[in-house]
């Protein structure tokens, strides 16, 4: 399945918006939330095809949005890419279990992003 539809997550402005021109210029269709709880909305009207979320947002982190989309039959088998600057193997292991499919740590680069989106294709 290709990827063309990916939902960026996140609160801080700058962050949202370089993950967005990095998958936009990607060739996919971006949509963006600031919150876990926008998240787990958009997930469910948009159907993405792939998530990168933050961890660390107000309302409700990512941790908390992986586990409620990964309850969720419509939204269970979206693959949730962690992008934080939580750099413990404790955080590492702890997304894993909460439904994550893999981590990037920031600072990120532009292809560290682009090769999740083609692991994901």
């Amino acid at each position: 399945m290709a990827i063309r539809k990916v939902l960026v997550v996140d609160d801080s402005p700058a962050d949202l918006a370089n993950v967005k021109n990095i998958v936009t210029e990607a060739g996919c269709i971006v949509v963006t939330a600031t919150n876990g709880k926008e998240a787990v909305e958009k997930a469910k009207v948009e159907k993405p095809d792939l998530i990168f979320m933050d961890i660390i947002m107000p309302d409700m982190d990512g941790y908390a949005a992986c586990r409620l989309l990964g309850n969720e039959g419509e939204t269970k088998e979206i693959p949730v890419v962690f992008v934080t600057s939580k750099k413990q193997k404790a955080d590492r292991l702890w997304a894993q279990m909460q439904g994550g499919k893999a981590f990037i740590t920031k600072p990120y680069t532009a292809d560290a992003i682009i090769d999740q989106l083609k692991a994901f294709l």
